[in-house]
């Protein structure tokens, strides 16, 4: 059977199914961060300070102004979770280090958004190549 070309409505159709599908995480993140008397803003900076990176990277990684990531930083700190350091390399930047408390933290919010994470109705195999084609269509690596 010859494959269907790909067509406006095919095009649609898999923009609804990605909207939709984010809403679902989005809800998830909410939910979590509920349970963990966060911010939704916050669950998801925890999620992505892996490694100690600027506020700039910490927004570009969280798909908001660079204003609202140091808005969230900021209160992060105030909680003792994150500190500023100085950029090994560039003297005018500063770095997002996580806490011995942020870390701890952080494993609780990865543990919880793991265990019950949408993507948990799809075996693993299935998991693997959705991040694939998802990388594909984003341009990472």
């Amino acid at each position: 059977m010859p494959e269907e070309p790909v067509t406006a409505e095919i095009d649609r159709e898999v923009c609804k199914l990605v909207h939709r599908f984010a809403h679902r995480l989005d809800v998830h993140v909410r939910r979590i961060a509920e349970e963990m008397g966060m911010t939704a803003s916050q669950v998801v900076a925890l999620r992505e300070l892996s490694d100690p990176i600027t506020a700039r990277e910490l927004a570009s990684r969280m798909a908001c102004e660079a204003s609202n990531a140091t808005f969230v930083v900021d209160r992060l700190e105030d909680q003792g979770l994150v500190q500023r350091r100085p950029h090994p390399t560039d003297r005018r930047a500063k770095q997002i280090v996580l806490t011995e408390p942020g870390r701890a933290r952080r494993t609780a919010v990865l543990e919880r958004l793991d265990a019950r994470s949408p993507l948990t109705t799809l075996p693993p195999d299935r998991q693997r190549h959705l991040r694939d084609l998802l990388r594909d269509l984003v341009g990472d690596a």
